[in-house]
């Protein structure tokens, strides 16, 4: 049971009082008050009030609401401050501008951080210097029965930042606000194609083989149809069907699944968009990809040199661009006659313990090479162009080396973010790709290889204009422009191993501090011995004591 932790019961008991004092701890009418940045900035006037006395405008009203973040109960008044999507407010309180009974009876015994509440009042400035609200009225929003972590330090556990991200983002501002970004990265994205002249479309995120990447598929059963599904690898294949179809430029913001490992890059189920352009070639992509990079910084206000942990990334256009080959060589410092025979490079693999294949052909050959001694090296914004034919199933041949296909693949901070190239539209040539796909994954057991899709052929046979077609994935641009080095800290929620059963803590139902009777739970950490509480912040609680002396 949920809800069998000492801390919660004492909580619904408070919720109970609260019904049986004729108070909804739900009510339902509720709306939602001033914004707290609207009111931090209508009232910065008060600020300047020029008076011998406490600055303040009891001719002014409003009204807000917000999260209880703190509370100080300090005898007859209170200062609190609750929290909005926008920021903090402070607010006071005090026993005579209450209803009799009020303030002793609900605020101070029943009210405690985390709850959702209602104020209303008047704008004041305090001694301090800090523009407050001055509560004529306090009343419940919402009842918080499981109490926030301890403020000071948060949430400790990594695993329950991604497993209850609700409460991470109560607690830390920074993630909320990371996660905005994110939405205003996708809508902005979506606003540069919209006005490009593309059409956002939808196709099957379930289909009959899997297709458009090398990777190894969920499996799902259709009941109806009496049939295996495999959730969607990739778009590609349908979206090059709509542009067999008439439909010159398309686009989809499209979740995939993949059925491989979890690490800092990779989730299983993960956001990209892929989007195809007929009477386009893949030079003509990066030109459109640069485009969008300027648009995201333009509209999102972002500098064009971000930091990435120890490193930067500057992100002005336009971008590197480096062959293939010329990577290896002069990146990765291969010497090229190692890169350019298939057994020499295989020599070099097995000679500093790499993975090999004796089934490998050339391009996973230099494949390897280009993984171990290129990738992590590519900081800044590169685009690797001119990849080999036979680890690019879907790619057009070049027209003057028939042994590389006109593709790219754009990195950045050493990771790939997008991958484009000018589209196979020959269909004889396509299915003798996937037939090479089909032999190599019999030869090799390569469960990631393509599946022969008899039907996109046939799409083919009917005539594709000459396209091209690229797909970014959206976790890992987040991760560039926000900073952040695993991609679940992107994801509001990642992929996560089932959850262990917790034991429940049992405590002394002594529910006030020994020492001042303080009886804020969230305030409050239990004796050593178990056997009652004391007060979390020990100058208050030395504060109260005194008081009552």
């Amino acid at each position: 049971m949920i809800f069998e932790n000492q801390y919660i019961q004492e909580r619904i008991k408070k919720t109970e009082t609260l019904r049986e004092k004729g108070i909804n701890p739900y009510p339902n009418q509720v709306k939602k008050g001033t914004p707290s940045k609207t009111f931090l900035n209508e009232c910065a006037y008060v600020h300047n009030i020029d008076t011998d006395e406490m600055k303040k405008d009891e001719t002014k009203s409003f009204r807000l609401t917000g999260r209880l973040k703190f509370i100080r109960i300090m005898g007859k008044a209170a200062f609190a401050k609750i929290e909005d999507e926008e920021g903090l407010v402070q607010i006071y309180f005090n026993r005579d501008d209450l209803p009799e009974g009020y303030y002793n009876d609900i605020v101070k015994k029943l009210f405690e951080v985390g709850d959702i509440i209602e104020v209303k009042g008047y704008p004041f400035v305090t001694g301090t210097g800090e523009l407050t609200l001055h509560c004529l009225e306090v009343n419940l929003v919402a009842k918080a029965i499981s109490p926030l972590p301890e403020k000071f330090h948060g949430i400790q556990d990594q695993e329950i930042k991604y497993r209850q991200r609700y409460l991470d983002m109560i607690m830390d501002a920074e993630v909320k606000n990371r996660f905005k970004l994110r939405s205003k990265i996708v809508s902005a994205i979506r606003r540069f194609f919209e006005d490009k002249g593309f059409l956002e479309v939808e196709t099957p995120m379930m289909h009959p083989i899997p297709g458009g990447a090398n990777a190894k598929p969920f499996i799902t059963h259709h009941n109806a149809l009496g049939v295996d599904r495999y959730l969607r690898i990739a778009p590609e294949l349908y979206l090059k069907r709509l542009i067999v179809g008439g439909m010159d430029a398309v686009f989809e913001i499209n979740r995939n699944f993949r059925n491989e490992g979890i690490d800092a890059t990779h989730n299983p189920e993960f956001t990209s968009i892929e989007f195809y352009w007929a009477y386009k070639t893949y030079r003509e992509l990066m030109e459109v990809t640069e485009e969008l990079f300027d648009y995201l910084f333009d509209n999102l206000r972002l500098e064009r040199t971000l930091p990435y942990g120890d490193m930067e990334i500057n992100f002005a256009t336009p971008f590197a661009k480096v062959s293939w080959v010329d990577s290896i060589v002069d990146i990765g410092g291969v010497p090229r006659e190692i890169v350019t025979d298939r057994d020499a490079g295989l020599a070099y693999l097995k000679e500093r313990d790499l993975k090999v294949d004796e089934n490998w052909t050339l391009g996973y050959v230099q494949a390897e090479l280009f993984d171990e001694f290129v990738e992590c090296k590519l900081i800044n914004p590169t685009f690797i162009t001119d990849y080999p034919v036979d680890i690019s199933p879907l790619a057009r041949r070049s027209d003057t080396n028939p042994e590389v296909t006109e593709r790219f693949e754009l990195f950045m901070a050493g990771k790939e973010i997008a991958n484009g190239f000018s589209e196979l539209n020959d269909p004889l040539d396509q299915y003798e790709r996937f037939k090479g796909q089909v032999d190599a994954k019999e030869a090799t057991g390569d469960d990631e290889a393509m599946h022969m899709d008899t039907d996109f052929v046939r799409a083919l046979s009917y005539g594709m204009t000459p396209t091209a077609g690229e797909g970014i994935g959206i976790d890992r641009l987040v991760m560039m422009l926000t900073n952040q080095h695993t991609i679940r800290d992107v994801l509001l929620f990642p992929a996560m191993r089932p959850e262990a059963v917790q034991e429940v803590v049992k405590i002394d139902t002594t529910n006030v501090c020994k020492k001042c009777g303080h009886d804020i739970m969230e305030e409050l950490k239990p004796a050593k011995k178990g056997k009652g509480y004391f007060c979390l912040d020990v100058a208050a609680c030395k504060g109260r004591v005194s008081e009552r002396t």
